[in-house]
């Protein structure tokens, strides 16, 4: 029995700097939700900019929108829950984010965007959306949240270590958001900030120094993760007992704890180079302006390529494995039948995390590597395509014959499937260097590359959030309006990212200003340009339902039952919705058995779930 009594903590101790990892989930939640909304409204400005770039920028439309979301967030707050109308403020808060881009002469003059300020948003989209939204979405939020419930902890192995992790992030994404205020303006370098453009354009030292706090609050995070779930799993919790989300994310933790480094050097070394006048990547000789610079040589710019793509590819399945477990941990649930080859599952997800830092030079193709390092890296690339095919045959095994309840985070985890396969198939070619060659810097990229990160991370996000939000709050997203959040989220996605491929395939070059019209050979595509803008309106259309939803949930306080989905797995089995604030669990559970038990035959008597901590003399006592 968890008995011990603790001093009841002032309201800053309770929710700001908490040392509680379900407060610090929720912490991370809401942050990197706020995050992704400002990534995704970069987008849209830049969808803008390629579709109609002769017209000014609908400064009303662009600002009304968050605002009459921000209103309506406030509204269903009220008075009475101020709680839920401060969130208002962060919606019009972005509204005047855009006004004050618009009527910045260096920026958007007449409502027209510069190119260096298009630089700007593609490189701080990518930064945001990746480094800022779904990494700490995926590990930071459900991470902390979930991982110590699933394997029967009271807490993280290192509270204020975890605390800090959550501050040290948020100060790192305060810095990048700051760049936009600073003089030179933000990073116009791309997320991947190559040089040496990225050491002699304007902005991209905050960037620079935000990446550093970022990375570290991954380090410590990875750190508490590791340890977490080796020392405090509940007596019983064998490795093959554990549930796939926390192989997922132990996995997750190793690749953040052995790739981040290389990038956390490379950044240093890159920031020294602007700011102290080293050259660890400048070489003699470079001309910029006509000017010939001043440095002392030396440098090489594949130097940060190699440090950058040795964390970047391994960054993919960062994003990407916890993903897998949320979906994994949905479709078993919702199947009613235990994961089918669950060995197999584990076994491809160790596999895939060591062969995820042989494969990174797939990137670098046209670097003028000789052959026998390119046919290394094609080679490591096809293999590595292997687990992912195992993910997606489980998934589809443990779906045939089972008996599916289509509710909404079951819809997401099914939409999931064919997304995730689209972007796993388009990157072959890219894995081989001769088509990679004339695909390479092309809209195909990006198409393969959104593919897997925004339906194949993004998609199953919502199927967790949807799936343990009644953990999270003791309530239920209304089934209705998220289904139609699921069909307006699936339908805007493939019209943003499928005519990517297209364009790419016809040689459209990324990261132009005008969307490729200056090339005659990309005349007969360039009209997806807009195609691909309505459809990512459309999805931030269908996120207003999402917001909507959330909110009104909230206000109604309509609980259910602490099993509302029936699940075998500690978190639903054990704790009550939501856990208790000190220890989780009102007993510190047992483990008796694997994770997913449903529809088990006990001495010819089937019972539909069988949870983790339930012995079998019980079983044998209810029978009787």
């Amino acid at each position: 029995m968890v008995e011990e009594q603790h001093q009841e903590l002032g309201w800053w101790s309770k929710y700001i700097f908490s040392t509680d990892h379900k407060v610090i989930g929720i912490q991370y939640g809401i942050t990197s939700l706020a995050f992704l909304l400002i990534g995704f409204t970069f987008m849209a400005l830049m969808r803008w900019q390629l579709a109609y770039q002769e017209d000014p920028l609908p400064i009303y439309f662009f600002t009304g929108l968050p605002v009459l979301i921000g209103l309506i967030v406030i509204i269903i707050g009220g008075m009475k829950q101020p709680y839920i109308a401060l969130n208002g403020l962060i919606f019009i808060g972005l509204a005047g984010l855009i006004w004050y881009f618009v009527s910045n002469e260096e920026m958007m003059p007449g409502g027209f965007m510069l190119p260096e300020f298009y630089n700007s948003l593609g490189a701080m989209h990518g930064t945001i959306m990746v480094f800022l939204g779904i990494v700490p979405l995926v590990v930071g939020a459900f991470g902390n949240y979930i991982l110590p419930l699933q394997i029967g902890a009271p807490d993280m192995a290192f509270p204020r270590l975890n605390m800090a992790s959550y501050w040290v992030y948020f100060v790192g994404g305060v810095l990048m958001l700051l760049s936009f205020f600073l003089p030179g303006g933000a990073a116009q370098s791309g997320w991947t900030s190559y040089v040496p453009l990225s050491v002699i354009s304007p902005g991209q030292t905050m960037w620079l120094i935000a990446m550093i706090f970022l990375i570290t609050s991954s380090l410590f995070g990875a750190i508490n993760f590791i340890v977490t779930t080796v020392q405090l799993r509940a007596p019983g919790m064998t490795w093959m007992r554990l549930p796939f989300f926390v192989w997922t994310q132990l996995i997750t933790a190793f690749l953040l704890l052995l790739a981040f480094p290389s990038l956390e050097i490379g950044a240093l070394l890159q920031l020294l180079d602007r700011v102290a006048g080293s050259s660890f990547y400048l070489s003699s000789g470079m001309v910029v302006g006509g000017k010939v610079l001043d440095i002392a040589g030396g440098g090489s710019a594949l130097l940060w390529q190699h440090l950058f793509w040795f964390l970047a590819h391994p960054e993919v399945y960062v994003l990407i494995l916890p993903a897998i477990g949320i979906i994994t941990e949905v479709i078993t649930n919702n199947t009613r039948k235990p994961l089918w080859g669950y060995n197999a599952m584990v076994y491809s997800l160790i596999f895939i995390g060591f062969m995820s830092f042989t494969v990174y030079a797939h990137h670098m193709f046209i670097t003028g590597m000789g052959p026998n390092v390119a046919t290394w890296f094609q080679i490591t690339t096809m293999i590595i395509s292997i687990p992912s095919v195992i993910f997606l045959a489980v998934l589809i095994f443990t779906l045939w014959g089972g008996s599916i309840r289509f509710n909404t985070p079951m819809l997401f985890a099914l939409g999931w499937i064919p997304m995730f396969g689209i972007g796993g198939l388009t990157g072959l070619p890219l894995g081989l260097a001769p088509p990679d060659i004339h695909l390479h810097d092309t809209y195909y990229v990006i198409g393969h590359f959104h593919y897997v990160v925004a339906p194949g991370s993004i998609i199953a996000l919502f199927a967790g959030i949807y799936y343990w939000f009644p953990k999270v709050t003791g309530m239920k997203l209304n089934e209705a309006l998220g289904k139609v959040h699921f069909w307006g989220t699936i339908i805007g996605m493939n019209l943003v990212f499928f005519p990517m491929l297209i364009q790419g395939m016809a040689g459209v070059s990324r990261r132009m200003y005008d969307g490729g019209a200056q090339y005659d050979h990309a005349a007969p595509v360039l009209f997806l340009n807009e195609w691909m803008s309505w459809g990512a309106w459309i999805i931030g259309i269908f996120q207003v339902v999402f917001i909507v939803n959330l909110f009104w949930t909230l206000k109604k306080k309509e609980l259910v039952s602490g099993n509302v989905w029936e699940a075998t797995t500690l978190e639903w089995a054990a704790a009550p919705s939501p856990p208790i604030a000190h220890g989780n669990f009102p007993i510190l559970p047992e483990v008796f058995r694997p994770a997913y038990e449903y529809n088990l035959l006990v001495n010819g008597t089937v019972r539909e779930f069988v949870p983790q901590h339930q012995p079998a003399e019980e079983l044998e006592e209810n029978k009787g």
